[in-house]
């Protein structure tokens, strides 16, 4: 298995149902959960343990986490009420080595998702199926659906719970 990719890479699907939507809404629902279960399986001690050589720690695993959700909800609400706006790239290796992502208390970050994934479960369980079809142009990306950007972040909460849990199985 590559560690970089424990779930493997993503791959956009467009063959979109009711039912693969609903299943990526419900992990996103979900992650809160999963993310804080890794980490207490990989335990106190190895929080300052990278997944593999190179990678981030399960500590900045957990506050990048949070720093793209946080981006990726404000992504879905500026989809939602605007006019294909452009969606703000941001160096997440960079904020992955400030202070707060190397030393902060996971915690925290845990806390945020909590309730960030309260508020972003409960708005996507209530759009109405067309609003999927709305668009953001991300600079290095182009244009982008709503549909894909909930895949994608479905994605990217299980990518990283893997990683977690790559070293609670360590």
């Amino acid at each position: 298995m590559d560690r970089r990719y424990p779930v493997g890479k993503f791959a956009y699907q467009p063959s979109i149902t009711p039912a693969s939507r609903a299943a990526d809404i419900e992990t996103i629902g979900r992650l809160p959960r999963e993310l804080r279960a890794a980490v207490e399986q990989a335990g106190e001690a190895r929080l300052d343990t990278p997944y593999r050589d190179g990678g981030w720690t399960v500590r900045q695993v957990v506050h990048h986490v949070a720093d793209s959700h946080i981006n990726a909800y404000v992504r879905f609400k500026l989809i939602v009420t605007e006019t294909s706006p452009v969606l703000k790239p941001y160096e997440e290796a960079r904020w992955a080595e400030l202070e707060d992502g190397r030393r902060g208390d996971p915690a925290v970050s845990l806390g945020i998702l909590d309730g960030l994934h309260v508020r972003w479960h409960y708005l996507l369980t209530r759009l109405p199926a067309e609003a999927f079809a709305r668009t953001g142009h991300h600079p290095e990306r182009g244009d982008i659906t709503l549909d894909w950007l909930l895949q994608l972040y479905a994605w990217h909460g299980r990518h990283h719970t893997g990683h977690v849990n790559l070293v609670a199985a360590d």
